[in-house]
This record gives structure tokens, C-alpha cells and sequence, in this order.
């Protein structure tokens, strides 16, 4: 006789025999199985289930397809020349802020304060998004009194580097403000692939942080540096910065925000700045 594939005699004694191996047989049958279910299981802790996207993951982040675009410019200047170039700045950015002739806005500018030293930063607006940048960027290399700023300019730094941002939906555009402030400039290097993850967050975050009106804007990058973020907050000084971000604390669901996205960070940078008296943000 043939059960499930076994020969099993018809004595009592050797059918005593056999039954155990067929019991045992479906005992490994079930344990392995079992074991198949829980290292699919486990695996799937570790996997990252990717939903197919049709379109790219900054027209998911933004306002709309023509959303403005933002250059974020990092100035180190030779300590002794820094004086100098705060006065060629203001000479020369206003000039071009106010000229309807270049489509672009200058959002801000500044000196550190706190983080690096003798360091300008300087925040331009496009609206039009890239087609205004060229547009931009092609005026003035026809504009001689710019292109002796960049030369005067140039025998003042020691480096300088650039970055092409967009702004995050769910944040504020960057309007001018009254002074005195001072900014912090927040700057998150993500790990790649955690750009939407962080939007999701902080779509809900930012609720927790405009009770003072210190949400100036939220920015991530296109060019440039890769998943970074950079967060621009106005604060009257220093002290009200420590007692309004302690106040976020207060709110609940910022301890789970804090909670998740920190372990999307590789790198975060704070730097505290001084507005320069041409900036339109005070």
C-alpha cells in the first residue's frame, strides 16, 4: 500500500513502524514552512516597497510646474577685505533687484554670525523658474558695471560656491520683513531617496513653528549639492530663538516629527545670520 508516496506494510508492527516517519515527515513539512513564513517576514522589515511614480519627485514637493526657482550663493571673503565687499554688495545687488529689466528678485543677504566665519551668503529669486535664470544670467554678461563687480569682487574671495533650490509647497514664500532679526539658515543633507519622506513630515511640522512668525521659507536643492534642504527662520535675537524652539516641544506630534526624520539626515549645519543693510529680509 502507497501513502503520499511512502510504502507502508499492512503488519501492525511495521505499520507502527512507519506511521512516526510519516508523521514527522509532515512535522518538518509544516516547520519548514513556517520557517519560510517568518524569514519572508523578516525580510520584509528591511525591503522598501517603491510605489512606480510617473513624474519626478520635485513636481511632488512643489507649488506648481512653474514654481520660482532660488540660487543660494556661499561667499568665503578674506577677513581683511570684508568690509570692502559688504560695501560693493550694497552698491552693486540693489541695482539689479530694482532693474524690472532682469527677471529676478533678491531675496536676501547676509553675513554669518555664528557658524562660518566671514562668510556672506547671498539668496536670489527667478520667477519663471530656469527660462528667467538664462535670461537673467545673459543680461548681465552684457552689463559692464556688473562685470567689474565680479571682477572686483573675485580679488576679494577666497571661494564661493552655488546651489539651485525649489521651494517646498507647504511653506511660505520668502516675502521682505522689517528688522532688526537675526537668521538661522538650516541646511539638512538627506540620504538619497528620503526627499519625499521628509516633505511628508514636515507638511505636518511646519504647523507647529509659525505660532512667532519665524518660518521664512523651506528649500530644496537642484543643482548643487544633492537631497539637501535648507530651512531660512527669523528670530528678534538669540533668546527668543531658544524659547520659541523650546515652545515647539509643547505641541504635541513634534516629538514624532523629531523622531522620524532624524534618521533621514547624513549631515545638518546651522549658521546664524546678520542681514546686510541692502537686504530686503531685516
Amino acid at each position: 500500500m502507497v501513502i503520499l508516496g511512502l510504502c507502508v506494510a499492512m503488519s501492525p508492527f511495521t505499520y507502527v513502524l512507519t506511521l512516526p516517519s510519516v508523521f514527522f515527515s509532515f512535522r518538518g513539512l509544516s516547520a519548514s514552512n513556517h520557517r519560510n513564513r517568518e524569514d519572508s517576514w523578516f525580510k520584509s522589515l528591511f525591503v522598501r516597497k517603491v510605489d512606480p511614480r510617473k513624474d519626478a519627485h520635485s513636481h511632488l514637493l512643489t507649488k506648481n510646474e512653474e514654481s520660482n526657482l532660488y540660487k543660494i550663493q556661499f561667499h568665503n571673503v578674506k577677513p581683511e577685505c570684508l568690509d570692502a565687499y559688504n560695501q560693493l554688495c550694497e552698491e552693486t545687488l540693489p541695482s539689479i533687484h530694482n532693474d524690472k529689466y532682469y527677471p529676478c528678485e533678491l531675496v536676501g543677504t547676509w553675513n554669518t554670525w555664528y557658524g562660518e566665519q566671514d562668510q556672506a551668503v547671498h539668496m536670489w529669486r527667478y520667477r519663471g523658474g530656469y527660462p528667467a535664470l538664462t535670461e537673467v544670467m545673459s543680461k548681465l554678461r552684457q552689463n559692464k558695471e556688473f562685470m567689474k563687480y565680479r571682477e572686483e569682487r573675485g580679488k576679494m574671495l577666497l571661494s564661493r560656491r552655488n546651489q539651485l533650490l525649489l521651494e517646498f509647497s507647504f511653506w511660505n514664500e520668502p516675502i521682505p520683513r522689517k528688522g532688526p532679526n537675526i537668521y538661522e539658515l538650516r541646511s539638512y543633507q538627506l540620504r538619497p531617496g528620503t526627499m519625499i519622506e521628509w516633505g511628508n513630515y514636515w507638511a505636518r511640522a511646519i504647523g507647529y513653528r509659525q505660532h512667532n512668525s519665524e518660518a521664512v521659507g523651506g528649500f530644496f536643492s537642484q543643482i548643487g549639492n544633492l537631497y539637501m534642504v535648507h530651512h531660512l527662520w527669523a528670530y528678534k535675537d538669540l533668546e527668543a530663538r531658544e524659547a520659541t524652539r523650546n515652545a515647539a516641544w509643547q505641541h504635541e506630534g513634534w516629538d514624532e516629527v523629531v523622531y522620524y526624520t532624524v534618521p533621514l539626515i547624513q549631515h545638518m549645519d546651522s549658521r546664524i545670520m546678520i542681514p546686510m543693510k541692502a537686504s530686503p529680509l531685516q
